[in-house]
């Protein structure tokens, strides 16, 4: 008994895997041919989803029946052509507004997405000082997007990662991260928490457009609001969450170069006394103040130390070997490279805090950065943003802007490549291009070009993303955004 037994479940196995692989490969069959090109959908099968999605909304029971079928079928399309088209993974940007809490919006937008062939969504969760969480459930130093009576429980973060899932998508949350928008730069309480360069400016009147308003990343107000604020975007569970703008804000002309300490953003008080700390002794911090205070440090400001400090023997800080031939002028450069690297580290440390929750819940976490933006300037001078993308960590996913404009791909493929080379072997590196479908805008080539270029020559890339679906479906973006919310 026991040996037919077994023999029933074996036979019971192999018919199972039988019909398995019969299934697969129908399945297979059908969403070649439901898709098409980079797996965008038919015409015809767009124009059956959008049919039923319109009749499920006037409440036609069997037409929503047929759509949450449908949906779910497209789903296996959408998976079994992307493991079978490159690139694996293509995610789009998206913003939402006020009007997509309309009955059935953010299934019209999603539906659009996968039709496209996306298999990634990156949701703007908090931009322009305002995060897109419910207003009845919003404990941040923020403003929600969603305002309008009625609007209060409306949370349209977490119904984007539900209706997504269904889709067969993933949805990451995308943030802004050291520009925190001007509405934070209101609050009487969080006055002293901006970023100052040595003339007293604050990206407010450094940059003109009051859509950038970026913090000290060393004050402990703004790690423990933007703490808070991940935590809040965290609880609604996306698959990811990227974070963008970690950096100081870039000038225009001269200004989108650092050549002088008064050019670095470390002048607040929580950066400059975390930088005196990177003292060693007396001698050092002294030095230290007056390089900050003075814009550099004179033979007798070197001696009036030494009075001072007779004890220590000779200035020191953090990385600083001593010299017999150490002269003014090599003090000054030290002191330029010590603040050069405390700006910079301070961008590092606020994006290690802002990952750890996301490490914490296993959630993936990525760095949105500019290829360019760590990049030296003549002589000794540096990128005003002073983004050290080549340090952040190798387990966070990589998302390098490469939006060069040169009219074909060449300093597209620069930026990536550029990035690639840096990054260990074991990072992602996931390029987010600008352009849309099909055609040259703004003398960048269309999409399918880029991607073709970037697969021929650097394989390693298996993912990209494109920026942003409001390019892909402008008048659709535009309506979305202009409506009127009853």
């Amino acid at each position: 008994m026991r040996h037919r037994g077994s023999l029933h479940h074996a036979l019971a196995a192999l018919l199972w895997s039988s019909s398995s692989l019969v299934s697969q490969g129908w399945l297979a069959q059908t969403a070649r041919a439901q898709t098409a090109a980079y797996c965008q959908f038919t015409k015809e099968a767009i124009a059956q989803k959008e049919s039923l999605r319109l009749g499920a909304l006037k409440g036609n029971s069997d037409d929503n029946n047929r759509y949450k079928a449908l949906l779910k079928q497209h789903a296996d399309y959408l998976k079994q052509c992307r493991a079978r088209t490159w690139p694996e993974n293509q995610a789009v940007w998206l913003r939402l507004y006020s009007c997509d809490m309309r009955s059935g919006a953010i299934d019209e937008i999603l539906d659009r997405i996968v039709n496209r062939g996306y298999n990634k969504v990156y949701v703007e969760v908090f931009f322009d000082g305002q995060v897109l969480l419910p207003s009845s459930d919003n404990p941040t130093a923020w403003p929600s997007v969603l305002r309008t009576p009625g609007s209060e429980r409306v949370d349209l973060l977490a119904q984007t990662i539900q209706k997504g899932r269904e889709r067969g998508l993933q949805v990451y949350a995308w943030m802004f991260s050291m520009n925190f928008g001007y509405t934070y730069a209101q609050r009487p309480d969080r006055q002293g928490v901006l970023a100052l360069n040595g003339r007293g400016e604050t990206s407010l009147t450094f940059v003109h457009d009051q859509s950038q308003t970026f913090i000290d990343p060393y004050h402990n107000q703004a790690k423990t609001d933007y703490y808070q604020l991940v935590q809040s975007v965290l609880k609604r569970r996306p698959d990811g969450i990227l974070f963008d703008y970690i950096r100081y804000p870039r000038g225009s002309g001269s200004d989108s170069v650092a050549t002088k300490v008064e050019d670095l953003w470390i002048y607040s008080e929580a950066s400059r006394q975390a930088l005196y700390n990177r003292a060693s002794n007396n001698q050092g911090r002294e030095l230290i103040h007056r390089y900050v205070s003075q814009g550099s440090i004179s033979p007798s400001d070197v001696e009036a130390v030494k009075q001072l400090y007779p004890q220590d023997g000779t200035p020191l800080w953090q990385g600083r070997t001593p010299s017999g031939n150490d002269t003014t002028a090599s003090l000054n450069w030290q002191l330029w490279q010590l603040s050069v690297a405390h700006a910079a580290q301070g961008v590092l440390d606020f994006l290690a805090l802002a990952t750890l929750p996301a490490e914490r819940a296993g959630i993936k976490a990525g760095a949105v950065f500019f290829p360019d933006g760590n990049q030296v300037v003549g002589q000794g001078g540096y990128d005003s943003r002073l983004q050290p993308w080549d340090h952040f960590s190798p387990s966070l996913e990589w998302h390098p802007m490469s939006y060069g404009v040169c009219g074909h791909t060449g300093c597209i493929e620069d930026l990536v490549r550029r990035v690639v080379n840096k990054a260990s072997n074991g990072t992602q590196v996931l390029p987010a291009l600008a352009g849309t479908w099909g055609k040259s805008v703004s003398n960048r080539p269309s999409l399918e070009v880029q991607m073709q270029a970037l697969r021929q020559k650097i394989p390693r890339i298996d993912g990209v993303s494109h920026f942003a679906y409001s390019w892909q479906d402008p008048e659709f973006d535009r309506d979305r955004k202009f409506c009127r919310v009853d």
